[in-house]
């Protein structure tokens, strides 16, 4: 027992897990959202569907966005015209061939800024976690990735499909595990995601409901590099406290997704931004509870930053409102939502690559903050993170912060 001790503490890292290289990308081709009603309609040879592209361009504008990006591009749907017609079933095959080669090439892309962002080599990466919607095959974009890279055979790969928006949340929650689980660990996390196994053309039934995904998805990847006890060269960038992970009972109806005949397809409830809003506080309560005995009082999240999964800018703003956010709190989120629509896992780590571009250019008071994101169950993943500056603080004055921002009081 006592030799079986000494290898498990062996094994450990000693400090937490922090984000020490981050970096994004997305395929070249943008539509502007303020055309894309009548590119959608144009290019699905649907323009005659009057009443429901009048629905569509209602439901861009409600949205919010300013472009989205794609791989499938109007020469490559023009080019498989059974990928317009609504039914995607008899090219899904085709579908994830073309999947199978752009989502390793995008992901490698957006993994090689943050490895060198990182500033020490690929086969120094000891686990690999790919998370992905957009297809579903073994050996898949893990290895294809791996290989683009230039990793070590013996990197220890794993892959979340089908997880939604929340894969983001998921694969740095088990990095974070992975980390401080293993001495030494690097571990790779990337999250690429593609539409075009969820694109159709629109149908005469749709709704304003049915019509959410093509209005509001896009496409993307992002990566991070995670370690626990940084060697010299190492920044950190967000140290990884605790996470937590929150399924609310009888919820699936809300957000749901599934690989079948039609392609990727699912549920996206109209009611889901105000739903999230007002369940989030107890899911952020239980990421803190390892931290801090809470008690009653006033809560003060506005003395935290944010980095929220912006699933829509409807959430962002029925979160505002639920939390009492002080403007600008989610202006990371904001941003990223309006410039890129909603992609998936990749989103979250587009907030993060925006949230540390603000802090390191203009400075922000608040050290310790929340990641959050949204996926299929109803599921909300939360992190604490700890923004470091050029400076380390002792572990003492780090609680002695966390007191100062999460003391309750009556007369606060």
């Amino acid at each position: 027992m006592a030799a079986v001790r000494e290898i498990r503490l062996a094994q450990r890292a000693d400090g937490p897990a922090a984000m020490l290289g981050i970096g994004t990308a997305n395929p070249a081709y943008c539509v502007p959202q303020d055309d894309f009603p009548d590119y959608y309609f144009r290019v699905t040879k649907k323009e005659h569907l009057t009443d429901l592209k009048d629905t569509f361009t209602k439901l861009c504008r409600v949205l919010g966005l300013k472009r989205r990006f794609f791989h499938h591009t109007e020469q490559m749907l023009n080019a498989n015209p059974g990928f317009l017609d609504g039914n995607p079933s008899s090219t899904l095959d085709a579908r994830l061939d073309i999947v199978a080669k752009a989502a390793p090439a995008l992901a490698a892309s957006a993994a090689a800024k943050a490895i060198a962002r990182w500033g020490r080599p690929a086969t120094d990466i000891t686990h690999l976690i790919v998370a992905t919607s957009s297809e579903a095959r073994s050996p898949g974009a893990d290895l294809a990735l791996a290989s683009l890279l230039g990793l070590r055979p013996g990197v220890r790969r794993t892959v979340l499909q089908l997880a939604g928006c929340s894969a983001g949340c998921a694969a740095l929650r088990l990095a974070k595990d992975l980390a401080e689980n293993n001495r030494g660990a690097r571990v790779l996390v990337a999250c690429v995601e593609l539409t075009l196994t969820s694109f159709r053309g629109p149908r005469d039934d749709d709704t304003f409901d049915t019509l959410i995904p093509q209005a509001l998805f896009g496409d993307g990847a992002g990566a991070v590099v995670v370690g626990a006890d940084a060697a010299a060269g190492e920044r950190l960038l967000f140290e990884m406290v605790s996470a937590a992970q929150t399924t609310i009972p009888g919820t699936e109806h809300l957000l749901n997704m599934r690989l079948g005949e039609g392609g990727v397809d699912g549920n996206i409830s109209f009611d889901l931004p105000s739903f999230a809003a007002e369940n989030l506080e107890p899911c952020l309560l239980d990421a803190l509870r390892p931290l801090l005995a809470i008690g009653g009082g006033e809560r003060k999240w506005n003395d935290l930053f944010w980095a929220v999964h912006p699933g829509s800018r409807g959430i962002l703003d029925h979160i505002d409102a639920a939390l009492r956010l002080e403007p600008g709190k989610l202006a990371a989120s904001r941003t990223v939502v309006t410039e890129y629509g909603n992609m998936l896992s990749a989103t979250v780590i587009f907030v993060l690559e925006e949230l540390r571009r603000r802090m390191d250019e203009e400075g922000d008071e608040a050290e310790w903050g929340i990641m959050v994101g949204f996926g299929p169950g109803f599921t909300v993943e939360t992190m604490v993170l700890h923004a470091t500056n050029s400076f380390f603080f002792s572990a003492s004055a780090r609680v002695l912060v966390l007191l100062r921002l999460f003391v309750f009081s009556s007369d606060s």
